[in-house]
């Protein structure tokens, strides 16, 4: 199987990538306030297939109101952040991440989920994604590097993580959910 194509800016601004060879042609979108919906609703699927990876549980996230969701993308298109997403040609998304500025120079990547039915290198969701992430920690918040945690426990994210460049500081963090554990924390420089 080929791999996408690299990223470019659509007509509306979007960050697109066509994938020719995969099964599931997908675009990269900026996600913008009048996603909640859609937002909601990956987001309970994230929690759901992979509670260690988030600072949040299904049941909190349940519970949030309509107008939560709402503030949460908001806060999302602040000019220190960004949240994209995967979107397959039947609009259903298939993948998600965000980022903001943490502090000057560094963008931390925060909320990174893909389906698992759209995982794998071959794929290309989780790349683009990434790349997108990249792109805008460059030009937008013009950061100089890039940090995130990963549970111990989650070998394939962090796998995954030392692909695209990033390697563990040293640093952990506790994580403060069930089933506990710590966060390790990874940079990469840009």
């Amino acid at each position: 199987m080929g791999r996408p194509s690299i990223p470019s800016d659509g007509p509306d601004g979007y960050v697109r990538a066509a994938c020719e060879e995969v099964t599931v042609p997908y675009t990269v979108i900026t996600i913008r306030p009048e996603h909640w919906v859609e937002f909601r609703e990956i987001r309970l699927r994230m929690l759901a297939d992979t509670p260690i990876a988030f600072g949040e549980t299904l049941d909190h996230a349940r519970g949030t109101s309509d107008a939560g969701w709402v503030a949460r993308v908001a806060r999302a298109t602040q000019p220190d952040r960004t949240a994209v997403a995967a979107v397959d040609d039947d609009g259903a998304w298939i993948g998600t991440m965000s980022a903001y500025l943490s502090e000057p120079g560094v963008a931390t990547v925060a909320a990174v989920w893909v389906d698992p039915e759209h995982r794998g290198g071959e794929a290309g969701v989780t790349d683009r994604l990434m790349e997108a992430l990249v792109e805008w920690a460059r030009t937008t918040a013009r950061a100089t590097a890039m940090r995130l945690t990963v549970h111990e426990d989650n070998e394939r994210a962090a796998a995954y993580f030392e692909r695209v460049g990033f390697a563990p500081t040293g640093e952990t963090q506790p994580y403060e959910l069930e089933p506990g554990g710590s966060l390790r924390v990874m940079q990469r420089d840009l």
